[in-house]
């Protein structure tokens, strides 16, 4: 969980891990929101102290990924030095949506509710960034086709 804390006028965040309450559910199956579950705001409370919580690292779980990729290859014999080869790769064949990790701000909103795709949440592109969510494992259906000739 992030926490944020303004001091004067500099705004702190830190990693925090909040207490969990027990006998309160952690996760809700609710049917609006992305991936029909979320992460139930009332099993945590902020410590009182600055101290770390009762929960534990990494205890929360996000969505599980399923994709299905697919390739076919087509090579035809032209002549004896020439070749043609056609081929097809097909990502996210059955276009299965994959929702990223939901938000982890306590005092946000839309608190343990996933606000993105999985490939876009796994970076932006750019120097920092990872790949363009295109090319990401997650995204939506894409298909790439070409042509090769050999000679």
């Amino acid at each position: 969980m992030v926490r944020s804390d303004v001091i004067g006028e500099d705004l702190i965040l830190e990693l925090q891990r909040p207490d969990l309450i027990p006998g309160i559910p952690v996760y809700l199956n609710d049917s609006t929101v992305a991936g029909g579950r979320r992460i139930n705001r009332a099993a945590f409370s902020e410590p009182a102290q600055l101290r770390q919580g009762t929960l534990g690292y990494n205890a929360l779980r996000g969505f599980g990924m399923s994709q299905l990729d697919l390739a076919l290859r087509r090579q035809f014999v032209l002549s004896e030095q020439l070749r043609l080869q056609f081929k097809a790769e097909i990502f996210n064949l059955f276009n299965h949506p994959n929702f990223g990790n939901p938000v982890n701000t306590l005092s946000s909103s839309s608190f343990g509710q996933s606000t993105q795709m999985l490939g876009r949440s796994l970076g932006s592109g750019g120097i920092n960034g990872g790949l363009s969510p295109l090319y990401q494992i997650g995204g939506a259906r894409s298909i790439q086709l070409a042509v090769r000739l050999q000679f």
